[in-house]
C-alpha cells in the first residue's frame, strides 16, 4: 500500500523517480501524433487559428489599441494567451490521466501520485516551443531583448504548479464521476474572458474598479500579467509582491487540497478502473 502524499513527500518522490518521469513525459508528448500524417504540425494549427482570429477581430475590426503604447495588439495578445494553451490543456488533458494510465494505476508498484506530474511535464514541452516562437515574433516586432524575459521561466514554474494542484482535484474525481471533464472544458471557456486574456481594462473608458479586483483573485491573472510584465514592460515578478504572495498562497492551499483528496480517493482507484 503506498503511502499518504504530502507536498513534501512529493517533492522527494519527484526528484527520485525523475527518471522514470522524464521518460514517460517524453513519450506522453510523442504518442500524441501517433498515426497522424503531418504530426506535431497540428500541435500548432489551433493555437495560430486563434491568434489570427483574434487578431482580425479586435486589431482589425474593432482597432482595439493595446494597454502597452507602441506594442502591437497582436505583440500584447501572443504573452497573455501562450501561458492559456498551456494552462487549458494541462487541465484538459491532465483531467483524465488516471484513465487514460488506468494500466500502471493497477500495477501495486507504481507509484500512481507521479501521473499528473508526468502529464504536466509532457504539456510543458509542448508549451516551451510555444515560448520560442513568441520570443521569434516579439523579435520579428523589433522588440529588443530584455533581461526580464526570463521571468517567463519563473511563471511557467509557477503555472505548472498551480495547473499541478488543480489536476490533483480533477484527475480524482474524474475517476468516479465522468463529467468532470466536461466541467472543467466549460470552466476554462469562461475563465478566457474572465482573465482577462484577449482585452485589458485599460482598453474600456469605463470600467468598474471592484470588477478589476475581483479579476485579479485568480491566480492565472498574476501568470497572464506576468507573461506581458516580462516580454514587454522589462518588469520582474517581485514588482508585483501583493500578487506574487497571494499567488503562492492559494497554490500550496490548493496543492495541499488536492493531495489530500487524491490520497483519499486513491485506494478506489483501481476498483472503478
Amino acid at each position: 500500500m503506498e503511502k499518504e502524499m504530502n507536498i513534501i513527500s512529493l517533492i522527494r518522490e519527484i526528484l527520485k523517480s525523475r527518471g522514470i518521469i522524464w521518460d514517460l513525459a517524453k513519450a506522453d508528448f510523442k504518442k500524441r501524433f501517433v498515426g497522424s500524417y503531418f504530426g506535431i504540425a497540428w500541435m500548432f494549427v489551433q493555437p495560430v487559428v486563434t491568434v489570427l482570429i483574434y487578431f482580425l477581430i479586435f486589431q482589425m475590426g474593432f482597432k482595439s489599441e493595446p494597454p502597452v503604447p507602441g506594442v502591437p495588439y497582436v505583440v500584447w495578445l501572443v504573452p497573455g494567451i501562450v501561458p492559456w494553451f498551456f494552462f487549458a490543456e494541462t487541465l484538459n488533458l491532465g483531467t483524465a490521466v488516471l484513465s487514460e494510465y488506468n494500466y500502471l494505476v493497477k500495477k501495486v508498484v507504481f507509484n500512481v501520485s507521479i501521473l499528473p506530474v508526468i502529464k504536466v511535464i509532457s504539456c510543458l514541452i509542448v508549451h516551451g516551443i510555444f515560448v520560442v516562437i513568441m520570443i521569434t515574433m516579439t523579435l520579428a516586432f523589433g522588440r529588443l531583448p530584455m533581461i526580464s524575459w526570463i521571468g517567463v521561466v519563473y511563471y511557467s514554474f509557477c503555472l505548472s504548479i498551480f495547473a499541478l494542484a488543480i489536476i490533483y482535484i480533477t484527475c480524482a474525481i474524474n475517476v468516479f464521476f465522468k463529467d468532470m471533464a466536461q466541467i472543467v472544458g466549460i470552466a476554462l471557456q469562461f475563465g478566457m474572458w474572465m482573465t482577462p486574456i484577449m482585452w485589458d481594462p485599460t482598453m474600456f473608458e469605463f470600467f468598474p474598479p471592484k470588477v478589476e479586483k475581483l479579476m485579479k483573485l485568480n491566480p492565472v491573472y498574476y501568470i497572464v500579467v506576468g507573461y506581458r510584465d516580462s516580454i514587454l514592460r522589462g518588469n520582474f515578478f517581485f514588482q508585483r509582491p501583493g500578487l506574487t504572495v497571494y499567488f503562492w498562497v492559494v497554490t500550496i492551499i490548493l496543492l495541499f487540497i488536492g493531495l489530500r483528496m487524491f490520497n483519499k480517493l486513491r485506494p478506489h482507484f483501481s476498483d472503478v478502473l
